[in-house]
């Protein structure tokens, strides 16, 4: 296992792109960059939600990526609170220029989910599969 990887971004728009490039340095550094394009819709996604739904001005939300075996693992905490909804997968009509977030992340991981924190928000996670063989393979060369 990889040591997980964690850095809190700021509540502004281009926060996204900087989690963006974040994750992707993670695993770029880990070999592990075989989803990278799935991986950065998810990140993206996850990001303007933390921004736009989640977190409040000033508190930021908290980018988290993890290896392990062979799944990789992003989460984005937001520090917004937990009453109301949890974030949930909708189906947008045509004419609707918003909402297809979570969508396109259960579009493009292979596994996600939602924990609720206790008056502190949500964390999103997004997993992904990743094959390993070829690093493995490159090791034991």
């Amino acid at each position: 296992m990889r040591q997980p990887r964690e850095k809190l971004f700021s509540h502004q728009p281009v926060s996204v792109r900087h989690a963006r490039s974040f994750v992707a340095a993670a695993l770029t550094g880990w070999e592990a960059d075989g989803r990278l394009d799935d991986v950065n819709v998810c990140v993206s996604e996850l990001a303007t939600n933390a921004i736009r739904h989640g977190s409040r001005v000033g508190r930021g939300f908290l980018v988290r990526v993890a290896s392990h075996d062979e799944r990789l693992r992003v989460e984005v905490r937001d520090g917004g609170s937990s009453e109301g909804k949890a974030p949930h997968v909708t189906e947008p009509t045509d004419d609707v220029p918003d909402g297809r977030g979570l969508f396109l992340v259960a579009a493009f991981a292979d596994d996600w989910g939602v924990n609720r924190h206790e008056g502190s928000g949500h964390t999103v996670w997004a997993e992904f599969k990743v094959d390993t063989s070829a690093n493995r393979e490159g090791a034991a060369k």
